[in-house]
């Protein structure tokens, strides 16, 4: 489906790892000719407070327009609205259990719900570890609606310097997930054939 402008949903609930949300807004914003949508749930806002110090006046400045949790009358609570795409950074087990049972009780989860409904990509950044057996089920579930299950896992076969370049390599994965050209991380280009 081509969107123009091409337009991404970004939804930041309550899971740790908040800085994968914030990336990919700077990373949209950096890209450019994409429309950024953001959607927070409230814990998502105590964690950008708590693990980043940002304040919610500089997190809505990365974003292009952004939603209010409770308001399921908005543009991206219809399968209308044209979107690229949907990307949850991080995604708690809670947000992921109400999509993986239809639960649109607010805007993050309904957005994610329209997402599914329309075969559109979603992508779940899952942050929690270990994982339980309901952990597990909904994953799969999700994934046998259509959605992308993207753990924000390290790789270290590039062989990451820094926090930040581990973020951004699974941050370049997401976009990369919804076909939006990136060059947050270098590509693999292998091992010559006697390493």
């Amino acid at each position: 489906m081509s969107i123009s402008p091409r337009r991404v949903i970004v939804g930041i609930s309550g899971a740790s790892g908040a800085v994968y949300g914030a990336r990919l807004l700077q990373a949209l914003r950096e890209i450019g000719n994409v429309e950024s949508h953001l959607v927070v749930s409230d814990a998502g806002w105590r964690n950008l407070r708590h693990e980043l110090d940002m304040d919610r006046t500089s997190v809505e400045a990365l974003a292009d327009v952004v939603h209010a949790l409770d308001n399921v009358g908005a543009s991206i609570a219809s399968g209308s609205f044209g979107a690229q795409g949907m990307v949850i950074a991080p995604c708690s087990m809670r947000t992921l259990a109400a999509v993986a049972h239809g639960l649109a009780d607010n805007l993050l989860t309904r957005a994610a719900d329209v997402a599914l409904k329309e075969r559109r990509r979603l992508v779940l950044m899952v942050r929690e570890s270990p994982l339980h057996l309901v952990h597990l089920r909904n994953m799969a579930a999700v994934t046998e609606m259509g959605g992308i299950v993207c753990p924000p896992m390290p790789a270290f076969y590039q062989r990451p310097t820094s926090v930040g370049e581990i973020v951004d390599h699974s941050v370049a994965r997401a976009l990369d997930l919804l076909g939006i050209e990136n060059a947050l991380a270098p590509r693999w280009q292998g091992l010559p054939q006697n390493s």
